[in-house]
């Protein structure tokens, strides 16, 4: 505990001294007429947490600022429902079904030499870095856990955190947080809830099975070396998105800060717990504390780049890779249906925000539909790439964010997973969500009328039926086979 409170004071007084350097006379670098790009990635946080989504259980007051001083999309969508496609149409601009990244690799699959981003699939930022950009990788990666897909190879000239799909938080012996973890069974053979004699480690059977191993095989890197890392990862990484600001305030950057929060192992840090003592479920408790901390740190990063003079000039961007797994974390998706892993909009409509002072309205909410892919495409037209537009399947958002009232004809969206499948075409949404190997009939919904997906309109609309299971049939057809 010594140790991690000795660590966490260096990082604040680190921060404190940045503070003071660049807020003297004359500190403040000049701005690079290109921006500086975040993309800050929360992992497995749900539509209806944050307060500008309308959740008022846990403040994420950072959160809120970002959609204060920027632009809000109510109906914003990634790729994918799960983690890995997500993240590979994100740094891509592409649907990940072009590339057959279909997958989420888990555990050792991580490992297998043929799991992983391809290698002639660029990334934003191996394009980024070609206009002059220095890049960086911060956090969770999960596109690849062998040396030919390694961050180092695709772009980012930095790289600090682990390649897997997830990671605890601090080392053991885990000092300073309760730990909450799925098992099949309790120590004394029955089904609930165990919590050890000293309140710090919970077991819990509502989910029928075991915690992976996040850290077998998978160290916190700097670059290719292990890291011995003692801080809570939220922290650390945090500490490292405001160094790498730091030392490249006179050239353009690209910061991926993929935070693994609110991603499970949960491990909630006493400070962030002490604060929602009054939760009466431990469960949610962990959850709103974890929360908390990612708020923080996203608050920290902001700071950093207003004291080092960057904030006016930087498009920052904040979305979740996937719906909330409510069973597993209580990330709530609220008032939508489904959660992480469906295709249900709880599954796939995040929250999803951008802030750019330089160029973007303050307080804007835009209730157009948009995607991930759109993100990399307006951040690669601001960086100066020069992009073939049939090399990507997002549109630039600058229209958009101008005039979001003018926009043109209805876009269509496509999602597929094995046999999970849904197009979404105007105001009009067509699933099939049995399972991934279960092929399920095609459920029709209209989410201006019916946001919740509650009334499936299939049976009253056949002929809508068949027209959008033939666009979403036709797009399949361009798409490429599954890779694993």
């Amino acid at each position: 505990m010594t140790s991690i409170r000795l660590i966490t004071r260096q990082f604040l007084g680190a921060i404190f001294l940045n503070v003071l350097t660049y807020a003297l006379p004359g500190a403040v670098p000049e701005t690079p007429s290109r921006p500086n790009i975040i993309f800050i990635v929360a992992d497995d946080l749900g539509y209806g947490e944050p307060g500008c989504y309308g959740g008022r259980e846990i403040p994420t007051p950072n959160i809120d600022r970002l959609a204060a001083e920027g632009v809000r999309f109510t109906q914003g969508y990634v790729t994918a429902s799960v983690c890995a496609p997500s993240r590979a149409a994100l740094l891509t601009g592409r649907y990940q079904t072009r590339f057959g990244f279909e997958g989420n690799a888990i555990g050792a699959a991580n490992a297998d030499p043929r799991i992983g981003l391809p290698a002639d699939q660029r990334t934003i930022a191996q394009r980024l870095r070609d206009t002059g950009y220095v890049t960086a990788l911060v956090g969770k990666w999960h596109l690849g856990g062998t040396a030919a897909f390694h961050p180092h190879r695709r772009g980012f000239d930095e790289f600090f955190g682990f390649l897997h799909e997830g990671h605890y938080y601090v080392p053991s012996p885990w000092q300073s947080v309760t730990t909450w973890l799925r098992r099949p069974t309790l120590p004394d053979g029955g089904k609930g809830r165990w919590t050890s004699p000293d309140g710090r480690t919970v077991w819990s059977t509502h989910l029928g099975n075991v915690e992976p191993d996040y850290n077998a095989d998978n160290p916190i890197l700097r670059g290719s070396q292990p890291e011995d890392e003692s801080a809570n990862l939220t922290d650390a990484f945090t500490r490292e998105a405001c160094d790498f600001i730091q030392r490249h305030t006179a050239q353009p950057f690209f910061l991926y800060l993929a935070y693994n929060a609110v991603h499970s192992p949960m491990q909630a840090a006493d400070r962030h717990l002490e604060k929602f003592a009054h939760v009466p479920d431990l469960h949610r408790r962990m959850f709103a504390a974890m929360l908390s901390h990612l708020d923080d740190s996203i608050g920290t990063v902001l700071t950093q780049l207003h004291y080092v003079g960057l904030d006016h000039n930087t498009l920052v961007v904040f979305l979740s890779d996937n719906g909330g797994p409510t069973r597993e974390l209580t990330s709530s998706n609220a008032p939508l249906r489904g959660e992480k892993g469906t295709y249900f909009e709880g599954g796939i409509r995040v929250p999803f925000i951008a802030r750019w002072p330089a160029h973007l309205p303050a307080g804007r909410v835009v209730d157009t539909p948009v995607i991930s892919l759109d993100l990399t495409a307006t951040a690669l037209r601001a960086g100066g790439a020069t992009i073939d537009a049939a090399a990507l399947d997002g549109r630039d958002l600058a229209t958009l964010f101008a005039a979001p009232a003018t926009t043109a004809e209805p876009r269509t969206f496509y999602w597929r997973a094995g046999q999970r499948r849904a197009i979404r075409h105007g105001d009009w949404k067509l699933v099939r969500d049995a399972g991934r190997r279960q092929e399920g009939a095609w459920h029709l919904f209209n989410l201006a009328a019916d946001v919740s997906e509650k009334t499936d309109l299939a049976a009253q609309e056949p002929a809508r039926v068949a027209e959008l299971a033939a666009l979403w049939d036709k797009w399949n057809s361009q798409q490429s086979a599954p890779l694993w």
